[in-house]
């Protein structure tokens, strides 16, 4: 087991002005699962390939305990890779698969095979050993995967979007089995995804990328509580936060007939450059219907999801002359028809307030 340290490291790809990785500061935890999210072209795949020795490091360093690998080859690095597309080797059993990397190792024989038999009773792997990949469904190849990268005993895991190639409901059962075990095992474990639901049901801490740039990192919990600008607070979470940049006055935002209210301190920093607008988020569970003269916003419902417990309700509203749309989460008993007007009130102290120029939060 080690700890990960990302020291200023940048990559920049030949012929491209900005980098794919700038300047990445990041510390990871012995033991830790940190998952690096974001969406494509964030470079959260570079960065986790410039952990890996398969990108250079253009700038900066990167530290596995307190050794400098940024120039070391992939071999010296004691790191084993899961991969999207799982890199097995058709022509061999699974045993076979999960025994490569230690023969090249020249390891004995008999350590192999108990190894080999260690892992694969820890993946449920024991009734496969004698298949060839093509014998065997997604979700098993990706566990041969893990085997053959467990048998290894690194000192980090490297996982890039090991589930995406997975069904839907798959994806679900395989990504807590790797939770699981990742735990079970203690070693660091740093894995890429651009699903935020695999990132906030996975990772003790989530690392947020945008172009590049590392946005927050910080628990689940606090990412979706308290996210630090504009752009982490509308990528985590699922249905996304409704976001608007809407007129300031001097008791709050402006949301046609409805008005949330900001502390003196939130008014003065949204004004503090001459800006007359706030953008303001919140959740759609943190959302509620209220009566027509109840100080709500109405919105023309358009769309209906029933889901049994609870409903979501899209619908929209002109703000400034434009039709913004939003959506909130209900009790399915109390969902409106299509086409009818619901008034919309978020729940006191459940919004998150932003600057409308630079996007960062507004103090609480």
């Amino acid at each position: 087991m080690a700890t990960v340290r990302y020291e200023k490291a940048t990559r920049i790809y030949p012929g491209t002005d900005r980098p794919a990785v700038d300047a990445l500061d990041l510390d990871i935890a012995d033991g830790e699962f940190l998952v690096l999210v974001g969406p494509s072209g964030s470079g959260k795949s570079t960065a986790l390939r410039m952990l890996a020795g398969l990108e250079d490091v253009d700038a900066g360093a990167i530290f596995i305990d307190d050794r400098d690998v940024t120039n070391l080859p992939p071999k010296d690095r004691d790191i084993a890779m899961v991969f999207q597309n799982y890199a097995l080797y058709p022509h061999m059993t699974v045993r076979e698969n999960m025994a490569f990397a230690l023969k090249l190792r020249h390891t004995p024989k008999d350590v192999i095979a108990r190894d080999v038999k260690e892992a694969a009773a820890l993946l449920q792997l024991e009734p496969y050993l004698d298949r060839k990949p093509k014998a065997l469904s997604g979700g098993q190849r990706q566990r041969v995967a893990m085997g053959r990268a467990i048998v290894r005993q690194p000192r980090v895991f490297l996982m890039d979007e090991p589930l995406s190639n997975l069904d839907a409901k798959l994806r679900v059962q395989t990504r807590s089995q790797i939770a699981t075990l990742q735990a079970r095992l203690g070693v660091t474990t740093v894995y890429v995804t651009h699903d935020q639901v695999e990132a906030m049901t996975m990772g003790h801490r989530v690392a947020v990328l945008d172009n590049g740039l590392l946005q927050q990192v910080d628990t689940p919990r606090a990412l979706y509580d308290r996210p630090t600008n504009v752009f982490v607070a509308g990528f985590m979470g699922s249905p996304a936060m409704n976001i608007k940049t809407v007129p300031l006055t001097d008791d709050g935002a402006a949301f046609a007939d409805m008005i949330i209210p900001l502390t003196r301190d939130q008014v003065d920093a949204a004004r503090a450059d001459g800006t007359q607008h706030v953008t303001i988020g919140f959740r759609p569970e943190h959302t509620e219907l209220v009566g027509p003269g109840d100080g709500g916003m109405p919105i023309t419902v358009d769309l209906v999801e029933e889901l049994g417990s609870d409903s979501y309700v899209y619908g929209t509203v002109a703000l400034e002359g434009h039709d913004e749309r939003f959506v909130v989460r209900v009790e399915s008993r109390d969902t409106p028809d299509l086409g009818e007007i619901a008034y919309v009130k978020p729940r006191a102290g459940s919004h998150h307030a932003f600057h409308a120029t630079t996007g960062e939060r507004l103090p609480d």
